[in-house]
């Protein structure tokens, strides 16, 4: 008769057996099928089961009446992966990777031939990658697959490689060897790797490795989603971000935990614009004003929630600015004057040069941008067409707004910065408060709240951003959208943001997947914004 310490190590023993071959089995195992696999007695199989559901290390499927590992698993696992703190170390960089794409990003782990998922931070919309934590996935098909492996050493990288099963899980799979090798050789010299629709139709992905200080593989980090928001010209732009991402990772532990943002986007009933922009609250008319440029007229969103067109224009509309007698548009060709009835009445003697911005301070001036020479000018316009003084810029901006603080927040975006332009500061006064990436959209429009946060509209990102005070994303909102156009605060309350979008310009591929490219929409930011002024121009 063997001593209890024999027979205790031997139980644990058929205990680690059961839990190894459930390990291996991703659609689960029966009791019929584990007693066959193991050659164990029902009996002693009944009490291994029993013991390790107690435990939570195993978990039984009453439908298909079958065992699959348990949460505990997971949580061992994701303890063993997190050496430094891996998951800790990654917090801060996927949530900076969700803003900067509004989409779903991914911290994985290399486990033997597959990746395992250890952490994920939601993307900021309702159709998003979703994939489950603790979920295994194959190393050749997707994006964290493909840059773990191609980080390895050569001589490890093949080894894996020829052992790895190329099962094809859609028809983009990779599923011969010379390619795959071809592929990751690439993928090694860019330092990111790209799932194109190889593991999951219509869903690409992006993802690059995680290397700490000694350069040992710790895991990759990716970002996905659906194909019709990540096209491949947009991925190109994102590879160097997640390798830099990674980077940071590699060298740092300290983490924030991402949270998902609130909010989400009410599209309101009224006709689609194909260039939807300039959203302005009129507070004298409790109203949201806002106009097509493409095909010019200006809209207007009451009290009783209707949408209605106001007025129409015969040229492009470049700004439309709220007047004391209605709201004043600036086109191609002169000025237009429309009441509140949607009167219009052609000006004659106001400036005539192209606005690139515009903007009405709360004492009833207006500012603007306009080209000066090979710079561009960002000063006070007079009604006599001169503007001088303000500040000097190397690049077209293309949005303005005051601060409740007394400086101008402009947007340019060809380098997607945010700059404060402060009157009598030091070196002209221009200081670079941000910069978005390419990746991440274009820069198209400003909304400034009561608590010091900067609102812009990121065209071809499919989100609003919003920045603190000190030029650090704070909030991404999705949006339904691969173009918003621009954005303000309106209602009773200003407590509301008004988006609007355009569908000029959008790809087919994405306006299919998108169909409400054009409209205005409603989000429920949980600040207040601060109010307009009025131009006060005479007109008369």
């Amino acid at each position: 008769m063997g001593s209890p310490s024999h027979e205790g190590t031997a139980a644990l023993d058929k205990a680690l057996d059961v839990l190894d071959a459930i390990g291996h089995a991703p659609q689960g195992l029966s009791q019929a099928e584990l007693s066959a696999r193991l050659q164990l007695p029902r009996t002693t199989l009944y009490r291994l089961l029993a013991a390790l559901v107690a435990r939570d290390l195993v978990r039984r499927d009453p439908l298909r009446r079958v065992y699959a590992l348990g949460l505990r698993c997971f949580e061992y696992a994701r303890a063993a992966y997190a050496m430094p703190d891996l998951v800790a170390a990654a917090g801060l960089e996927l949530r900076a990777l969700r803003d900067l794409t509004g989409e779903t990003s991914y911290l994985c782990a290399l486990d033997g031939m597959e990746t395992l998922l250890l952490e994920r931070c939601d993307g900021a919309h309702g159709q998003r990658s979703a994939s489950a934590l603790g979920q295994r996935k194959p190393l050749h098909c997707t994006s964290q697959g493909k840059a773990m492996l191609a980080a390895m050493p050569p001589a490890q990288r093949d080894a894996l490689v020829r052992e790895l099963p190329l099962t094809a899980a859609t028809p983009n799979t990779i599923t011969d060897r010379r390619r795959l090798q071809a592929e990751l050789k690439l993928t090694a010299a860019r330092g990111w790797a790209l799932d194109d629709e190889e593991i999951v139709p219509g869903v690409r992905c992006v993802g690059a490795p995680i290397l700490d200080d000694e350069g040992r593989l710790r895991g990759a980090i990716s970002v996905a989603g659906p194909a019709f928001r990540l096209t491949r010209e947009r991925l190109e732009l994102l590879g160097p971000e997640l390798v830099q991402a990674a980077r940071r990772v590699g060298a740092q532990l300290q983490a924030v935990r991402a949270v998902p943002a609130p909010g989400e986007a009410e599209a309101v009933a009224g006709e689609r614009a194909f260039c939807g922009r300039f959203p302005r609250w009129s507070a004298r008319g409790q109203r949201l004003l806002w106009a097509d440029t493409l095909a010019p007229a200006v809209h207007a969103l009451g009290a009783d929630g209707a949408d209605r067109v106001l007025g129409d224009a015969d040229a492009p509309i470049e700004a439309l600015l709220p007047h004391r007698r209605g709201a004043l548009l600036a086109l191609a060709e002169g000025w237009l004057l429309l009441d509140g009835d949607g009167a219009a009445r052609p000006l004659t003697g106001l400036p005539r040069r192209r606005l690139l911005a515009a903007c009405v301070r709360d004492d009833g001036s207006l500012w603007a941008c306009a080209a000066e020479g090979e710079r561009w000018r960002v000063a006070l316009l007079h009604p006599s067409g001169e503007l001088g003084g303000g500040w000097l810029l190397g690049e077209p901006v293309c949005a303005l707004a005051w601060d409740a603080q007394g400086a101008l927040v402009a947007a340019a975006p060809e380098s997607g910065t945010l700059y404060r332009l402060e009157e009598g500061g030091a070196g002209g006064g221009v200081r670079r408060l941000a910069t978005v990436p390419r990746a991440s959209g274009r820069l198209s429009g400003l909304a400034l709240d009561a608590e010091g946060g900067i609102w812009t509209a990121l065209r071809e990102g499919w989100n609003v951003m919003r920045f603190a005070a000190d030029g650090s994303v704070d909030r991404v909102l999705g949006l339904p959208v691969p173009s918003p156009t621009d954005l303000a605060f309106g209602g009773p309350g200003l407590d509301q943001l008004y988006v609007t979008s355009a569908r000029d310009g959008v790809p087919l591929e994405a306006l299919a997947n998108a169909p409400l490219s054009g409209r205005l929409f409603r989000l429920q930011p949980g600040v207040a914004g601060l109010a307009l002024g009025e131009l006060d121009w005479p007109v008369d």
